[in-house]
């Protein structure tokens, strides 16, 4: 009896196909923002300059059991529909374009020197055209995140906000977000793709190798911008803010004055904590799915 050849995990072709590459790219989108939203929930809420001590947190466990127990375990995935809405086609996007620039700066060749070039300018050009979508997203997200928000709809959030602030509310935090999340994804990448190759250089079946470059990877870009994701989270969520100056920021100069003003050099890492926990087993997760998926999608074709 012929036995069936196994397709190795690694072993398909890493130019499988852009709409592979897409479709793995929204579903593990979709994972890995839907079952790490409370730590997410609990990150926004800390980076938040709250003027009720209500709404002032000292760290995860604390956020986690008075939010349960005042707003009910319910109020941690507030926001999570916008999430999904957005995170699907940004994700795809995102993997689409990363794979698709890789292979054309050359990344995809064995034995080029310094493919770690590619891999950067590919995870930068992949998070310039996501985040251009996913923005407005994150906006809603964290604006029904935040204590005592008033809205339940992410729809009903998108169209106040529009009404009240018009369309630059949506976007005011996108030059932020790029200065921030083009440097983390571009450390990202590297470093998944270096972690990877040093952990697995055979390229054989091995789930554990996503699991620990993409853990390790997230934590140590997460950790880097967490200055530029305060700045971003005050943002965009300033027209929620009771407090004049918040309200005005207009950029990442305002803001980062603002967090100096009010919190000094420690106000730069708020929310560094649940922001590196919710990378390490987010981006773990992610990468696992798209790789799983990548391989799954190509078998069945």
């Amino acid at each position: 009896m012929e036995v069936a050849e196994e397709i190795e995990y690694e072993g398909l072709p890493p130019n499988a196909g852009l709409g592979v590459s897409m479709m793995a790219g929204a579903l593990a989108g979709i994972t890995e923002h839907a079952v790490m939203f409370p730590v997410d929930s609990i990150k926004t809420r800390m980076q938040v300059f709250a003027t009720s001590p209500a709404a002032v947190y000292t760290g995860i466990g604390n956020a986690f059991t008075r939010i349960s127990s005042t707003e009910g375990i319910r109020a941690l995935w507030r926001g999570v529909s916008s999430v999904i809405m957005g995170a699907g086609p940004a994700h795809a996007v995102h993997f689409g374009t990363y794979e698709a620039v890789k292979e054309f700066a050359g990344g995809n060749v064995e034995g080029v020197k310094n493919q770690w070039i590619a891999t950067s300018l590919a995870g930068a050009s992949a998070t310039i055209a996501s985040d251009a979508l996913m923005n407005p997203f994150d906006v809603i997200k964290q604006r029904m995140q935040m204590h005592k928000s008033e809205f339940r709809s992410a729809f009903t959030c998108a169209k106040t906000v529009y009404r009240n602030e018009g369309l630059n509310a949506f976007y005011v935090s996108y030059p932020t977000t790029l200065t921030m999340t083009v440097p983390f994804t571009a450390v990202q990448f590297t470093v998944y793709e270096q972690l990877k190759a040093f952990l697995n250089p055979s390229g054989v079946y091995s789930p554990s190798t996503h699991i620990v470059s993409g853990g390790l990877s997230g934590a140590v870009a997460g950790a880097v911008t967490t200055p530029l994701d305060v700045a971003k989270t005050l943002l965009q969520t300033r027209g929620n803010s009771q407090d004049q100056e918040i309200r005005q920021a207009r950029g990442l100069k305002d803001a980062f004055r603002i967090i100096w003003m009010r919190d000094g050099l420690k106000g730069f890492a708020r929310g560094l904590a649940p922001r590196v926990l919710t990378f390490m087993p987010s981006n773990a997760l992610c990468w696992m799915s798209y790789e799983f998926f990548k391989a799954a999608i190509r078998d069945d074709q």
